[in-house]
């Protein structure tokens, strides 16, 4: 076992550095490494493969856990019409589609129904490693793809529980249900009663501040759900990912997923090892008609299936081709379902192999197609918008959502010239009917920049909703025009270092300045004079960005100190409510290692010895300090 593993650990990173020089998802090495190993092909070879098998399916159990873990359903509900209902409806699609294709070549009808299952979900790593690649990650189809391959992991989960229940035989509508209604009400008590033990059992083990006890408690929480499944009739995969549900509401959510995802890579990793060791070209050569189906199915079926349906949704042509591009092909979850089905008896071996074999193709030949989708069809965007602005504008406002849509209303009532520049096809072709200068495109790109004139306007406003776009859009302004002042709305705290790092001359935070303003009506309502009220706000405002050492003779004051074993200890800034209980709030946090976290976000943990930079009225700070030394 141990020459097995060494062997496959030499071939998971042969084949991932060939992966990456070629350009392709590590997984697709994996796999070829795992065929380079395989009895079935020449040369050094796994000698147990059926206990190699079993191991790696631990990867299987991680992965599906993590997903549990960083599954958030608000995120899932801002998803939209696309990823809510074209997911799930275009799977359903290309599963009718299947049935009576295969049917054609002489396979059973379950196992057509099988196989579109099985098929029917794209890799969320190949579509995020070909928009990100490109600099499309905040363009409309990379949003409808990225968030198609969300709404497609959930649905994995539903469709791990339906192949159990046609494991069983009986496929007809009562029977599905009925067995669905039993993995639902075997998995819900489990759910129920581990999401109140659990995370108190993980902030108990996190004040010990030990990593090893901590990994070993995330680790059995994912495995033990998966042997609970297993034990009451369910998959390992579904077990596994209600594990990750127990914990995906836990204050050390971060701290879980830091931990275990390196051993969920190495694991995984052996998982497609594993896949490729099972590969027989033999078989493969005999079925080149499986193949072929099957591949036409993935990226044929899929691409047309899913351009129908996003026009039906309004999209226009250019952007829906691309989305369907990007989504014409399948990949590591096909490979988890693949394996559930086989294992259940619901595919043949040359079905199997097939799959296999199309699932890696399929992945070659979508790339190749989005790279040519981009050359045919070029940028995604109506043709009716103009290549640049034409004429000077004083402001360039990039983002034109609610904010700036309120800031182009008030130049246009001082008579100020602007260009908007936007991703939003409708909002660019709006803007051209009211005859407002506008470029479509990203405003992270310094050629959509020069387009719209940002090189000689006097200031740009910066209202993009992400903060990492915002970030790089304001890095380009100040390179290509240094003389511009630049606003930028930061939509959390923590990003405002970055932005103001990145040239921006102003850095506004909403809730920041809602907060300033109820402030200053307040005070000024209960006689306090105009003149400390700005004094005070001058100061919470210096703090706030980071510049307390400007106005040190205001009542403010700010305070380091290290956490001890009082209130604070062992708990989120959300769970501690600092602000509420007293007055005060964290400016920075400096870890025992020497890191330092500017501008904490709600979610961290502050642990006994960290050092803490809190900033309020000197009773506030006071307060604080009683409290952390209870």
């Amino acid at each position: 076992m141990i020459r097995d593993i060494a062997l496959v650990l030499t071939a998971a990173l042969a084949g991932g550095v060939l992966a990456r020089l070629a350009g392709q998802p590590l997984f697709v090495g994996y796999v070829l490494g795992g065929l380079l190993v395989s009895p079935f092909t020449p040369g050094p070879a796994v000698q147990d493969v059926a206990a190699f098998a079993t191991l790696a399916q631990i990867g299987v159990v991680l992965v599906m856990f993590s997903i549990g873990v960083e599954l958030s359903l608000r995120d899932l509900i801002r998803l939209g019409r696309p990823a809510l209902v074209g997911a799930p409806l275009v799977m359903g699609l290309l599963i009718g589609v299947t049935i009576p294709a295969g049917t054609l070549v002489g396979w059973p009808a379950g196992q057509a129904l099988v196989v579109g299952i099985v098929m029917s979900v794209a890799s969320t790593m190949v579509v995020a490693r070909l928009v990100t690649e490109r600099g499309e990650t905040h363009t409309p189809h990379a949003r409808i793809a990225l968030a198609t391959t969300l709404m497609e992991d959930l649905v994995v989960v539903v469709l791990i529980a339906f192949l159990a229940v046609l494991a069983g035989g009986d496929v007809r509508p009562g029977a599905v249900l009925r067995g669905l209604g039993r993995a639902v009400l075997a998995l819900v008590p489990l759910l129920v009663l581990a999401n109140r033990v659990v995370p108190a059992l993980l902030v108990r083990v996190a004040r010990t501040r030990n990593t090893e006890l901590f990994l070993l408690v995330a680790l059995l929480v994912a495995i033990g759900a998966a042997a609970l499944a297993q034990g009451v009739g369910l998959s390992l995969a579904l077990g596994a990912f209600v594990g990750g549900l127990m914990i995906s509401e836990s204050p050390l959510t971060h701290e879980v997923l830091v931990r275990v995802l390196p051993v969920r890579d190495l694991f995984a990793a052996l998982f497609f090892v594993s896949v490729g060791t099972l590969i027989r070209p033999q078989i493969l050569v005999a079925h080149l008609r499986d193949l072929a189906l099957l591949l036409a199915l993935i990226v044929g079926g899929k691409f047309f299936l899913r351009l129908g349906v996003l026009r039906l949704f309004g999209y226009p042509r250019p952007t829906a081709a691309l989305a369907s591009a990007h989504l014409a092909q399948v990949g590591e979850f096909t490979f988890v379902l693949a394996q559930v089905a086989l294992g259940a008896g619901l595919m043949s071996e040359e079905v199997y192999q097939a799959l296999l074999a199309a699932s890696l193709l399929s992945i070659l030949v979508a790339t190749g197609m989005v790279q040519a989708g981009h050359r045919w069809v070029g940028e995604p965007a109506p043709l009716s918008h103009p290549p640049s602005v034409t004429g000077p504008v004083q402001v360039v406002i990039c983002g034109f959502g609610r904010v700036g849509a309120a800031v182009a209303e008030a130049l246009e009532a001082f008579g100020i010239s602007y260009a908007a520049v936007d991703l939003d096809g409708a909002v660019v072709d709006a803007l051209r009917r009211r005859g407002v200068p506008c470029v479509w495109g990203d405003a992270a790109s310094e050629v959509v920049l020069r387009r719209a004139g940002a090189d000689a306007a006097r200031l740009a406003v910066v209202a993009l909703p992400d903060a990492e776009r915002a970030t790089l859009a304001v890095r380009r302004l100040r390179q290509i025009n240094p003389a511009a002042a630049i606003l930028a709305r930061v939509p959390h705290p923590q990003d405002r270092a970055a932005l103001a790092e990145a040239g921006a001359t102003e850095v506004i935070q909403p809730e920041f300045e809602a907060a300033q303003t109820m402030l200053r009506h307040g005070l000024e309502a209960l006689g306090i004079s105009h003149e400390r009220v700005k004094a005070y706000m001058e100061q919470q405002r210096a703090v706030e960005s980071g510049r307390a050492e400007a106005a040190p003779a205001l009542p403010l004051t700010m305070r380091v100190m290290s956490i001890g074993p009082g209130a604070w200890r062992s708990r989120s800034l959300r769970q501690a409510r600092i602000r509420e209980r007293t007055g005060a709030w964290i400016l920075a946090v400096r870890r025992r290692d020497g890191s330092v976290l500017a501008n904490p976000p709600p979610d961290t943990v502050l642990w006994e010895g960290d050092e803490v930079t809190v900033v309020g009225l000197p009773e506030q700070v006071d307060l604080f300090e009683a409290l952390n030394r209870q």
